[in-house]
């Protein structure tokens, strides 16, 4: 299998004024941050939400009319279900997606939208693999794998060109890793145009899949990861010879740092990512020491996050923070002392979110009831400060 450059600029061609090229910006604060020149490919700008558009079309653009007629299946955690679907629906090619049955609703939604016929097959990627390429050969579909295809490789790496179109100086892209379609395909456009840039994967600790088989050990998964779009338990063949060639490093990133990357790109970049998109700045917070000076690339690589998750992610974070806490005071189980606390707590500037009594469950004498406050606060000095507050108004105050 060769893929050359000029492969990926034909690809660039072919898909131009059906996938826009995404902005590629600067940021100051996280360059500050971080001690880096950091720029931010914003693939999750794409109409579907990712950056799985650009080999989706590319793989569909070249099936001869025979095999557009019989129509096409493709199996996803959700971006690429969402980027076949669309686009399938575009040339009018009948789709069908197999999807996971724990994927996030909003990506099955989207998908059904765009007018496929929705499967939801096994607890994983991979259960809906096997099962899409059984009733591909009994239905006679043309696959569209999401990574383990040259035109797939070859559409992906059209974020490469792009990438050093915009920024030629770049030091290091740090590229999320799933089945490694993604940084297969920018690995070669980019080390084709600039051989010294420093190609870094990056996999959530909890799906170590292409990590483990470059390093010649037995994976161990976890149950779920927040970076589902990159929860894949086998690499692509084709993709894990190109990483062995063409990427210098994998790394992992832990839960914690996920959830923390995709808070800070709301937060400081008002831009939305999943956990796949986001593990490019986990892995840069993690070692940004490695990354002093350099001008680093970031591939935001999708969007399409729940909002159950998303405000899950931006509580834990507050809580992290010391912007939320858990406060149990001891009071008087008599009229007037519950209001005489939240007066003490009022003078602090906290906001006060939820209260709870402790009675029944709790080990204190009768006639004295434990009170659990959630708190808003400005920070973990904040926090001290309503605890010290209210042990010098002679309450007994710890956070939980």
């Amino acid at each position: 299998m060769t893929i050359t450059l000029e492969d990926i600029q034909q690809a660039a061609k072919h898909i131009k004024g059906y996938v826009e090229p995404t902005p590629l910006v600067h940021s100051r604060t996280l360059s500050m941050l971080t001690g880096s020149e950091v720029y931010l490919k914003l693939e999750n700008l794409q109409f579907t939400a990712s950056f799985k558009e650009r080999g989706a079309l590319t793989k569909l653009l070249s099936l001869t009319k025979e095999e557009r007629n019989k129509g096409i299946i493709a199996m996803s955690a959700g971006n690429h279900a969402q980027a076949v679907a669309y686009h399938a629906q575009q040339l009018d090619i009948p789709a069908t997606i197999v999807m996971p049955r724990y994927t996030p609703n909003i990506k099955v939604e989207h998908t059904r939208a765009f007018g496929a016929n929705v499967v939801l097959k096994g607890e994983n990627y991979d259960d809906a693999a096997s099962y899409a390429l059984q009733f591909a050969e009994e239905q006679n579909l043309t696959l569209v794998h999401p990574y383990d295809d040259i035109k797939i490789i070859t559409g992906q790496g059209t974020i490469g060109l792009e990438m050093l179109k915009g920024q030629p100086d770049l030091d290091v892209i740090l590229i999320p890793i799933g089945g490694g379609g993604l940084i297969s395909g920018s690995a070669i456009s980019t080390k084709a145009i600039k051989p010294d840039i420093k190609i870094i994967g990056v996999e959530a600790s909890r799906y170590p899949c292409m990590h483990a088989a470059i390093n010649n050990q037995q994976a161990k998964f976890g149950r779920s990861t927040i970076a589902e779009g990159i929860a894949v338990k086998q690499p692509g063949k084709l993709t894990l010879a190109l990483i062995k060639e063409l990427v210098d490093d994998i790394v992992l990133v832990s839960e914690e740092e996920i959830e923390q990357a995709v808070l800070l790109l709301l937060e400081v970049e008002k831009t939305v990512a999943e956990g796949a998109g986001a593990v490019g700045l986990a892995a840069l917070l993690h070692e940004k020491d490695k990354y002093q000076g350099k001008k680093v690339g970031l591939i935001i690589s999708g969007g399409n996050i729940d909002m159950p998750i998303l405000e899950s992610i931006i509580q834990r974070g507050m809580v992290r923070d010391g912007r939320m806490i858990r406060l149990r005071i001891e009071l008087r189980d008599i009229p007037g002392s519950l209001a005489d606390a939240t007066r003490c707590i009022e003078d602090t500037g906290a906001n006060i979110v939820h209260v709870h009594h402790h009675r029944a469950f709790s080990p204190q004498p009768i006639q004295t009831v434990e009170v659990e406050f959630v708190l808003q606060t400005r920070g973990k000095d904040h926090a001290a400060e309503i605890v010290g507050t209210l042990k010098q108004s002679q309450y007994i105050a710890n956070l939980v």
